[in-house]
């Protein structure tokens, strides 16, 4: 496999899958445009080779779809799903000793490889300024790395074996960074980079820390690897590069020898400074916070370095393909992590973390047929203690009974569940908990709510396809899926006023007469838009909703400290508080027009 990130390049430009582009490209704004319109077009790798203000070239959309990602992997992919697949059950090893047998010389060989300070030789010394500093949309705080794999390692065990490599947001210029001096540093304390940085906190000494950009490319990826308890990053990193990650230490500081730049420093206790805002992977801005700065120590560079770069924004986006590829390797992972659990979908439309389809099971009372959630509740709430999947808003579990389910066909899973919900018994909220940092639509940074919604049994009622009279005499009123209408109403004057204005909504609805086939009423500012299909719909309700306080219900009670109603409705408006959306620059877009006319580099690739 490839040893570092120039051969990953020539081989897919040898098989046709990435194209050079030669012309000056601006990093201001510029390089992120192209690469939104080639991604758009699902087109292939871009190779950078003339980047304004500085020597260095980039590369992005290397994993722009799933096949590519698969063809990068292709002689390791396998062996990489074996390991993985013996991690998550270790007694198949038993059971099987002589299959794993390749597995468990696959994983020995991967082990990372420490080797002389003689080794650096391919690197020099350069600043942060020297470095392709990449501004993707018009309100970014500055610069940012959006694929680095950074490095720390527990305070209290030094060594490789017990470190942390992660992909957290880092700002390099803006905001009140001292030029080549500071960088920030975005992650929450949860992280194994927060872990680390509390017991160094209490030690009162600084986190050294390293950022490794480049590399081969299972580098990058194993930044961003939910593993399973017992194998490092930097284990996976060896097994899907088929090559041992080589590293050694300068100043206190581990290098990886075949990362294309390093960049090491100091994260100071207590010691913050705003960062961002910066345009995020749920189509919105995520706004100025204070957040770690790291003091640069140095910055390291090889002679023919190659910076690889995404773009972050409403999905799909390149790190759709990432999750795809995650998905792919870790393969049946959740049931060996959640007894019972078939399948979670953390949906991409609507920004990964907030919305997540499950399908689990019903085996509580074998001997009788079941009509209700019982076995599912149970499981819900597993799904929301694991991991990433605690910083989801809304879950939607089931179970398969008479036909089989399939959480990523979206609209037919979500009907199935409408088919069968009891809004009355079977909607289960959790309030004031924490959701994604990135997510403005709670109460706070971190801060909002959770909804379960659970169904299970026969069906309960059949779904409209066309708008409900009662519905008709509400503002462009359209079916956006079976059982599921958008309305339009004013945009918030004070959000203070949202649930007196809602209940009264609620009321009018009752009025009209009952809406038995129509389980859900979605309130938005451009129902056309919601309505224009499920990855709008998905965006726009589950991204601009907080559980708690953006759900309502025609003929809503609370009984035993239990809410229900008979038809749900999610206020899905843009609220005061939220980010403001991303939003390309008009003249930059007529700017790169250059590229994609005949004789310019991509002028074949897209109409």
């Amino acid at each position: 496999m490839y040893r570092n990130l120039e051969e990953c390049i020539l081989d897919l430009e040898k098989h046709g899958q990435l194209v050079r582009i030669k012309e000056e490209v601006d990093p201001d704004l510029e390089m992120a445009a192209i690469h939104l319109k080639v991604f758009d077009a699902n087109g292939p790798a871009l190779l950078f080779e003339n980047v304004k203000g500085s020597k260095f070239r980039a590369v992005s959309n290397l994993f722009g779809n799933i096949e590519r990602s698969k063809f990068i992997f292709r002689k390791t992919l396998e062996a990489t799903q074996s390991v993985i697949a013996l991690r998550n059950d270790p007694m198949s090893a038993l059971k099987n000793p002589f299959k794993h047998v390749s597995s468990g010389i696959t994983a020995t060989k991967a082990l990372p490889l420490k080797k002389s300070t003689s080794a650096m030789s391919d690197f020099k010394e350069i600043e942060i300024s020297d470095l392709p500093l990449i501004h993707h949309w018009p309100d970014d705080g500055g610069a940012f790395i959006t694929l680095p794999q950074v490095y720390s390692e527990d305070p209290t065990k030094p060594g490789m074996m017990n470190a942390n490599l992660g992909m957290y947001r880092v700002q390099l210029n803006g905001n009140e960074y001292e030029e080549n001096k500071e960088i920030g540093l975005h992650y929450q304390i949860h992280r194994g980079i927060g872990v680390h940085q509390e017991k160094a906190n209490r030690l009162g000494k600084p986190l050294k820390v390293s950022i490794f950009v480049g590399g081969p490319p299972a580098h990058t990826l194993a930044a961003v690897m939910p593993l399973p308890e017992g194998l490092s990053e930097l284990t996976f990193a060896g097994l899907l590069s088929g090559r041992r990650f080589r590293h050694t230490y300068v100043d206190g500081y581990c290098i990886s020898l075949d990362a294309d730049f390093v960049i090491t420093g100091e994260i100071h206790p207590e010691e913050t400074k705003p960062e961002g805002p910066f345009g995020d992977h749920l189509g919105y801005y995520s706004l100025t916070h204070d957040f770690p700065v790291m003091k640069v120590h140095k910055v390291y560079a090889k002679e023919q370095a190659i910076w690889p770069f995404t773009v972050v924004g409403r999905p799909p986006q390149e790190d759709t393909a990432f999750g795809d590829l995650i998905h792919e390797i870790t393969g049946d992972a959740i049931k060996q992590e959640i007894p019972g659990v078939k399948e979670v979908h953390a949906v991409d439309a609507a920004g990964v973390h907030p919305l997540l389809f499950a399908i689990g099971s019903e085996r509580y009372t074998p001997y009788q047929k079941v009509e209700r959630p019982t076995e599912l509740l149970t499981q819900s709430n597993r799904i929301l203690g694991t991991g990433q999947l605690s910083l989801a808003k809304y879950l939607f579990i089931t179970a398969e009974d008479k036909e089989p389910l399939a959480t990523r066909n979206e609209e037919a899973f979500l009907a199935h569940m409408l088919e069968r919900i009891d809004l009355k018994r079977d909607i289960h909220f959790q309030t004031n908990t924490t959701i994604d940092t990135l997510d403005y639509s709670g109460t706070g940074l971190n801060t909002g709510s959770k909804v379960i919604f659970a169904a299970y049994g026969e069906k309960k009622r059949e779904l409209c396809e066309e708008v409900p009279k009662p519905l008709k005499n509400f503002t462009n009123p359209n079916v956006i899926m079976p059982g599921a209408v958008a309305v339009e109403a004013p945009p918030f004057t004070s959000y203070e006023n949202a649930e007196e204005e809602m209940r009264g909504i609620a009321k009018e609805i009752e009025k009209q007469g009952p809406l038995t086939t129509c389980p859900f009423i979605i309130l938005c500012d451009d129902s056309t838009f919601v309505s224009e299909s499920m990855h709008n719909f998905l965006w726009a309700t589950f991204t601009r909703s907080n559980p708690s306080h953006d759900i309502y219900g025609v003929k809503s009670f609370y009984e035993y400290k239990h809410w229900g109603c008979e038809n749900v409705i999610i206020d899905a408006r843009i609220k005061p508080h939220h980010a403001p959306p991303l939003i390309p620059n008009e003249e930059v877009m007529k700017n790169i027009e250059r590229f994609f006319v005949e004789g310019g580099s991509l002028g074949r690739l897209v109409n």
